[in-house]
């Protein structure tokens, strides 16, 4: 299926959308939404016959076609049962005001006065309007003209042993037992009618006729104009003539149609029951007057699907209007001057309602037997788009989004068959337009329907659960999509699940887009009514929720901060960028520390320290300024506390790489003083962390705290605080030889360690983790370097 069709799509249902509280617009038969997306199959058709028919797609043509006429059954049918039809003159009330109302009025008014019969008709015309013209036949020369140079050659020579007929009138074949005409007469008469009922099936008199009078047979035009129905302006009571300029109403006859239409359609029935007739001449007297008793012969014709409906509502709408001017009675064209003295028969409205609604369960049941009808040719009957064509018919829509509801669900309809995506486009939309013009549409339904459209938008595995399959990868078929921009207008449309939906979409979008693309997805939340502040934090959940989902868990030993880390995961960066989604929004920013809170708990509970640095870069600075809730904002202090002391470690670090041989003695200097203040800063920096309960929950002071958050608490301060001892430790040890004072210093710091009020040895007892084995021996190294200098006094450094 073209990619573009889905953009067309898109723009049509943006522009009836803009316009949905006009039903007129709505339903207009040009600019409608119904007649657009029509053109817009068939405009693709075109496209495809253009560039030259491919086996591979005959499949998606067909489909296209059945969805152009679709589209085309609903422009059809809906304006009527959308729209107030005005009231009018019962053809028993014409009749009775003037028993010589034309036959035409009747049935005209007949129609007007029963919705499904007037249904029918409409469905009927489409029917026709959708049927492929015929072939016409070779151009002709004159009236058996093979057959007639044999018959005069015949009369000349007083000799007729060719077996061939000796009169030219058109009964000749039928009279002379046993006679034919010249094969080449008889292939063209075959051809002809052929044509002609093709013509009659398309719904086209006029061009059948004039190929009638092109074939110089102007009574088989007579034969088929004679199924006109009767009319004449001057006995009419229909205010049309207004309509006419003067001059087409000097031009057009005073009357036309078939006066004795009762007849002729008893002689077409004769002659389609006739059996000494060819096949094709009975089955187009059966096509010109459809009746039960020609059905057979008219449905022998019957190829497709669509013949086999177009066959049976021809034969229910003749019965009816043939049945309904019987029951009449009272009129003159249909019963001479008695009919008009027995007068216009009289009926209850109770009875008149009483035979309707049995006509209605009679046609109901006769277009139920077409979902079993065997075609010739064609998708069978029980195709996806002519079960929806009969449905349509039906008014059955609530049952037909059901019926395809329940085809996703239990797969029925698979994602890799052809005919899978063009019904979900179709199907999205049709629920789309029910709901634009004001048809109630099952919710559920509904919105299986629109999730599946959906996801072929995505191209995306199809789910009804709310979430989305991992791995990362399959974002890359949703960038070779190109049709990102389309997702939040047929999500909102989902209702309630409408924000839940489009963040999803935003889930899937992983690693795929950047953040200018990210922004402009949320965005267009907001230009199809969406809450994006909903959609931000909803997306964020989700993808957090998503990312959890395929990260380990943080347990077992504590990880190593001394080993090379490894490179960052698509899933650790899954997890990253989720911040992204609630920093565009100053709203959001609330949602941004809490999530951050999170992710930071991760990435440092499994000691990813660069994947936690680049999340405080990209969060923006504002989050340091809220003050509530309060916990969660200490938390996030804490962490910003954190990584000042860390950068200031990997300051002190650079700056002992700095010190080389052959350095002047000012260049000494200056860099001595700026270690001296570093490790001055990272000393008191870390000593304030050592005391101020970093990272410690007040469970006594009322915050609730979850049990998960405390041990992710816990686990960090474990991997940490040990680690921040006894790094300023052997920094304060190893720098003795430049400031011979941080020595004692590093002594001070096994005070605090040792604090009662501070608990920090607690920290130094989890698997895998600095022991305090660790820091124990890094103090009897600062201990043996006190003795460098002479003596035996371990403590004369701390009095030094």
């Amino acid at each position: 299926m073209s990619d573009a069709l889905f953009r067309s799509c898109a723009e049509v249902l943006s522009i009836c959308q803009a316009a949905k509280d006009d039903l007129e617009a709505l339903l207009d038969p040009d600019d409608g939404f119904a007649p657009r997306l029509r053109r817009l199959c068939r405009v693709q058709l075109e496209e495809y016959e253009e560039s030259g028919l491919d086996e591979a797609i005959t499949e998606e043509l067909e489909l296209l076609r059945l969805e152009e006429n679709t589209w085309g059954l609903l422009q059809a049918v809906m304006p009527a049962r959308k729209t107030e039809i005005p009231v009018l003159k019962s053809p028993r009330e014409l009749l009775v005001e003037n028993p010589y109302t034309p036959t035409a009025t009747l049935a005209q008014a007949l129609m007007e006065s029963s919705p499904l019969f007037s249904e029918l008709v409409v469905v009927r015309e489409w029917l026709q309007d959708t049927a492929p013209l015929p072939p016409p036949p070779e151009a002709n020369t004159g009236y058996w003209k093979f057959t007639k140079h044999s018959v005069m050659q015949s009369l000349r020579t007083g000799n007729n042993r060719d077996g061939l007929v000796r009169e030219m009138d058109p009964d000749a074949v039928n009279r002379e037992e046993g006679k034919t005409l010249a094969s080449d007469d008889a292939s063209y008469d075959r051809s002809l009618v052929q044509a002609l009922y093709g013509y009659i099936r398309a719904g086209q008199l006029e061009e059948a006729v004039e190929l009638c009078r092109k074939a110089y047979q102007p009574w088989r035009a007579a034969s088929i104009r004679g199924s006109l129905l009767f009319t004449w302006r001057a006995l009419s009571t229909k205010p049309h003539d207004e309509e006419l300029d003067e001059e087409a109403e000097e031009e057009s006859p005073a009357w036309q149609g078939n006066r004795h239409r009762k007849l002729w359609k008893a002689s077409c029935t004769r002659a389609a029951l006739n059996p000494s007739l060819s096949e094709n001449e009975r089955i187009l007297y059966a096509a010109l007057a459809p009746s039960p008793q020609t059905s057979t012969i008219l449905k022998s014709a019957c190829r497709t699907w669509e013949d086999h409906l177009w066959a049976q509502i021809s034969i229910m709408c003749e019965e009816k209007e043939a049945m309904e001017l019987r029951k009449l009675g009272g009129s003159f064209w249909e019963g001479g001057t008695e009919a008009v003295e027995k007068g216009v028969k009289e009926m209850s409205a109770a009875d008149e309602e009483r035979e309707e609604q049995e006509w209605v369960k009679e046609v109901t049941e006769t277009l139920e037997s077409l979902k079993g009808v065997v075609v010739a040719e064609g998708p069978p009957a029980d195709h996806a788009f002519h079960f929806s064509q009969l449905y349509i018919i039906l008014n059955r829509t609530t049952q037909l989004l059901e019926a395809f509801a329940r085809g996703l669900s239990d797969g029925s309809y698979s994602r890799g068959t052809a005919e899978y995506a063009p019904m979900c486009r179709f199907f999205a939309h049709l629920c789309l337009y029910l709901q634009m013009i004001d048809i109630t549409t099952p919710p559920l339904a509904t919105q299986i329907i629109l999730e599946s459209y959906l996801q072929v938008l995505e191209r995306t595995p199809f789910l009804l659960a709310p979430y989305i399959l991992w791995p990362v990868t399959y974002s890359v078929r949703l960038q070779d999509a190109g049709e990102r921009d389309l997702i939040a207008m047929y999500a909102s449309a989902l209702g309630d699940n409408a924000v839940e939906r489009y963040a999803m979409f935003l889930v899937s979008l992983a690693l795929s887009a950047d953040v200018a693309e990210r922004r402009l997805a949320l965005t267009r939340a907001k230009d199809h009514g969406l809450d994006m502040e909903r959609v931000a934090v909803a997306t964020a959940e989700r993808t957090i929720e998503k990312a959890f989902e395929v990260l380990p868990a943080l347990k077992g030993p504590l990880p190593s901060l001394l080993a090379l880390p490894p490179p960052d995961s698509e899933e650790e960066l899954f997890l990253l960028r989720s911040i992204e989604w609630t920093t565009f929004l100053d709203d959001t920013y609330d949602t941004a520390l809490e999530q951050a809170n999170v992710i930071l708990r991760y990435f440092l509970g499994a000691g990813r320290i660069q994947l936690a640095q680049r999340l405080l870069e990209m969060v923006p600075p504002d989050l340091a300024s809220i003050n509530e809730p309060e916990d969660r904002a200490t938390e996030y202090l804490h962490y910003r506390q954190f990584f000042l002391i860390w950068e200031t470690l990997e300051k002190v670090t650079d700056c002992q790489s700095a010190h080389v041989p052959g350095l002047s003695k000012d260049e000494n200097e200056r860099w001595l003083a700026e270690y001296r203040e570093l490790i001055d800063q990272a000393y008191d920096q870390i000593t304030k962390l050592l005391t101020s309960e970093w990272l410690v929950t007040d469970e006594q002071s009322g915050a609730v705290v979850g049990e998960k958050r405390r041990r992710e608490l816990v686990r960090i301060r474990q991997i940490y605080i040990p680690e921040l001892i006894i790094r300023l430790h052997s920094l304060l040890v190893s720098s003795r030889t430049f400031v011979p004072e941080n020595l004692k210093r590093s002594f001070e710091l096994v005070n605090i360690v040792a604090d009662s009020r501070y608990r920090i040895y607690e920290d130094f007892i989890n698997e895998g983790g600095r022991k305090m084995s660790d820091y124990l021996n890094a103090i009897r190294q600062a201990v043996l370097a006190g003795l460098e200098g002479g003596g035996s006094d371990p403590f004369r450094v701390l009095v030094a």
